[in-house]
């Protein structure tokens, strides 16, 4: 009994390292996704820029310029125009995104996390992600919680699956209780 106890909580013990580990990759990651947006950020900045001083060159307001694409008997130019519409609207989503994530506490990037997984950033930075040992406080609090989580995960659910080969043995605390009976 004392072995299986002792190989019970070995085996939660090492299922809460390995999510421990897990979890303190998530700053890591974070960071990672971070400098990811902001390049993306950067990028649309310089061609939004680009077409706003095009448009200001041309003596026409951001919307003057869009309603000349729209305008447009010629398709490739009315496509062009809601193309770069389209661009304005990426960009500002993802600059707010950014300064979200810029002015965001370690508690507060949580909220974020379904969007660092569920997007085109957060693909291509999970594509290219590369693990780090967690040196910071946020890394080894996001560790720590892993590694309890785990334990107290695994733990029980070790005792409910080995629960059966201890009904097998006749060491059921209920089988006591008949044969006293």
């Amino acid at each position: 009994r004392l072995g299986r106890v002792f190989m019970r909580r070995m085996l939660a013990t090492v299922g809460g390292l390995a999510l421990g580990l897990c979890f303190s990759q998530f700053p890591e990651y974070a960071q990672q996704y971070e400098q990811r947006l902001g390049g993306a950020v950067d990028e649309l900045r310089a061609i939004t820029t680009e077409f706003d001083n095009a448009a200001q060159q041309a003596g026409l307001s951001r919307q003057q310029a869009f309603s000349r694409y729209e305008a447009s008997p010629d398709s490739f130019l009315a496509g062009r125009g809601v193309s770069m519409q389209t661009v304005f609207a990426r960009y500002d989503e993802l600059s707010a995104d950014l300064a979200d994530l810029q002015g965001a506490s370690p508690l507060q990037r949580v909220e974020h996390l379904g969007q660092y997984l569920d997007s085109d950033v957060g693909a291509r930075a999970l594509a290219n992600y590369k693990p780090a040992v967690p040196v910071t406080l946020e890394g080894l609090a996001w560790g720590l919680a892993g590694l309890v989580l785990g334990y107290f995960a695994l733990y029980p659910l070790l005792g409910f699956l080995t629960l059966p080969l201890r009904w097998r043995r006749g060491q059921s605390p209920h089988r006591k209780a008949f044969r006293r009976a």
